[in-house]
């Protein structure tokens, strides 16, 4: 689980942000994804200081800087610069203050700067930090994005899995992860998959061994992440075992309090699990839309036992 992002990671991921001061302390933590504006701060108020967040300066801060007095500022900035406080970092490629850049050096803080808007910055390393700083779960299983929906093919270990993803793969779907999926949760109701750095865009084919995807079928067969949006379990074909015909007995698996729909699918010589899979996942994007092939049968099935008791009534009547 990932519970830290360096600056440095953060400085090379944004790509328009520059080093200002600090260069050698680029490797001070974030372990907060959310950031702060340092407003009350900059009046002297610091009982709820957010020290262990990343200190954001907008246009509003600056201004405010700027009409105090150089020892104001000096005193201000320095009581911002805490052993916890991973950097500064200003938008707009406005003027930083002097003060600001050498208290900061005095304690080893980075100074970064940027050329972007306040609110676009800090939404971009929000989203950035909350997905590398969010709590993850490893799960064995292959995650792939089938007509735009991310299906996540899970079942015990030479099931068919892999040869599965391969078939779909050819079929034009996209690959995200084999063998292992990394899930983390992007809001209240969505988990999202990826695949370990170590796995990347690869995948395994007992007999064969290990192919490069991207190689193999290009860049297009691929995809960094994805939204889990449905999870199908490869099992083994068990004659005692009675089966969902009809589809109306979803299940779900659930990831960080998110119920995931999932469809189990019985695995025995001469199916075409590929094709299975790409029904199941266009069946249950049919149900998003307001059709239910299911309910559809059952109204039609309760229509023709209507229609055949009103008949035997009639023969009855005769």
């Amino acid at each position: 689980m990932t519970n830290s992002v360096t600056v440095k990671e953060l400085v090379d991921e944004m790509k328009d942000i520059r080093v200002v001061s600090g260069e050698d302390h680029l490797d001070r933590n974030i372990t907060v994804s959310d950031l702060s504006r340092p407003a009350l701060e900059l009046t002297g108020y610091f009982n709820y200081y957010p020290q262990d967040r990343l200190q954001l300066f907008g246009r509003t801060e600056i201004s405010f800087a700027n009409s105090m007095t150089s020892e104001e500022r000096m005193i201000v900035m320095r009581r911002m610069c805490q052993a916890e406080t991973p950097a500064f970092l200003v938008s707009r490629n406005m003027d930083i203050p002097e003060e600001l850049v050498s208290a900061a050096e005095e304690k080893g803080i980075p100074v970064l700067s940027s050329k972007r808007a306040t609110t676009r910055l800090y939404s971009n390393i929000n989203n950035f930090l909350e997905d590398r700083l969010a709590e993850r779960e490893s799960v064995h299983g292959v995650l792939l994005d089938i007509f735009g929906s991310g299906v996540l093919i899970t079942g015990d270990s030479g099931i068919g899995k892999s040869e599965t993803a391969l078939e779909l793969i050819q079929r034009g779907h996209r690959l995200v992860a084999d063998d292992r999926v990394e899930l983390y949760m992007l809001d209240e109701s969505r988990i999202v998959g990826e695949s370990p750095e170590i796995l990347r865009h690869l995948i395994e084919i007992r007999g064969i061994g290990v192919i490069d995807v991207v190689h193999l079928f290009g860049v297009g067969a691929i995809r960094r992440k994805k939204t889990v949006d449905m999870v199908v379990n490869l099992e083994m074909w068990d004659r005692n075992r009675q089966y969902d015909r009809l589809g109306s007995a979803m299940e779900s698996m659930r990831v960080f309090n998110v119920d995931i729909p999932k469809i189990s699918i019985p695995v025995r010589t001469g199916r075409n699990l590929a094709i299975i899979v790409e029904m199941a996942t266009m069946n249950l994007r049919a149900k998003w839309m307001g059709y239910d092939a299911t309910a559809t049968f059952e109204r039609n099935l309760d229509q023709l036992i209507q229609k055949n008791s009103e008949n035997n009534l009639y023969k009855g009547r005769q």
